[in-house]
């Protein structure tokens, strides 16, 4: 064998196994989380620097708490057990409201994608109320439940209610009609079409439908709670700006914000171990 035969062996050389190419990746994994760590701490530094600096060029930063303030105002909340309570009472209606409207979702989406009756009846209903805002419907919830609680935990499941539908119909109706003959081909029916078809096929659309209808359901959530609840962090942050305590009304933003996220990231990381049989799932795992 001559050298030049031999000379793209030895450029090639052995195939790289998977972990190597796993570990080759974690440095970039590693990049990413520090660029958006430094992005959380610029913007940190950035809010202390204007407010302890009372800036003003055209917003009013001098009218603001600084950073310093608002850590001493958390540290002091986290020790009451107001906060908890609040804390608890929240997530005890967001998780309430939003799992009802995930059941629900699912079900009426798949019924309106695949059921043409129940579509015409149920349909035009959907489409009316849609646009409608939830938050709208706090006079109504008011009236219509005999608490509070159950009034702003509807308010909830209405707010999150729509998106998860939405996204459940249009998934439904965008499955290959080719998947569901190959099950009845093989002589399965209804139940194994809904099962080995249906449900694995909507799982995408359905997930990016809880994420959007969690979000929707934090915002309606803390406003109805700042409308007509008696406790919770949208209450609680209400009552500190009636007061003008500024510091407590930026630990209730931060709190709302930190929960939005957290119950977020929860959605999206069980839809990526549930879809991880899609093209790339795993390579999209951070």
């Amino acid at each position: 064998m001559t050298t030049t035969d031999a000379a793209p062996a030895a450029v090639s050389g052995p195939p790289v196994a998977p972990e190597a190419r796993s570990t080759r990746r974690a440095p970039s994994a590693w990049r990413h989380r520090l660029i958006r760590l430094t992005s959380v701490v610029s913007a940190i530094v950035l809010w202390q620097l204007l407010t302890a600096n009372d800036v003003r060029f055209g917003l009013r930063f001098d009218t603001l708490p600084t950073v310093t303030e608002i850590t001493a105002a958390l540290v002091n909340r986290l020790g009451t057990p107001e906060f908890w309570l609040d804390l608890g009472q929240s997530l005890i209606r967001i998780l309430t409201g939003f799992g009802i409207a995930a059941v629900v979702g699912v079900i009426t989406g798949i019924l309106l994608g695949r059921t043409a009756l129940f579509a015409d009846i149920f349909g035009p209903l959907t489409e009316l109320a849609r646009p409608i805002p939830a938050i709208a419907i706090v006079p109504v919830a008011i009236l219509l439940f005999p608490s509070d609680e159950a009034g702003i935990v509807f308010i909830t499941f209405l707010a999150a209610y729509f998106p998860i539908m939405v996204s459940v119909r249009h998934a439904v109706r965008a499955l290959p009609t080719i998947w569901e003959d190959s099950v009845r081909t093989l002589g399965g029916g209804r139940l194994d079409v809904l099962r080995q078809v249906v449900l694995p096929g909507i799982l995408p659309g359905l997930f990016g439908g809880l994420s959007v209808g969690m979000g929707v359901a934090w915002i309606c959530v803390i406003s109805a709670e700042m409308i007509s609840g008696r406790l919770g962090v949208g209450y609680r942050t209400w009552q500190a700006y009636t007061v003008l305590n500024y510091p407590d009304v930026f630990v209730g933003i931060i709190t709302i914000g930190v929960l939005g996220f957290l119950t977020a990231a929860a959605v999206e990381l069980i839809g990526r171990r549930a879809t991880r049989w899609l093209p790339r799932g795993e390579e999209s795992v951070r």
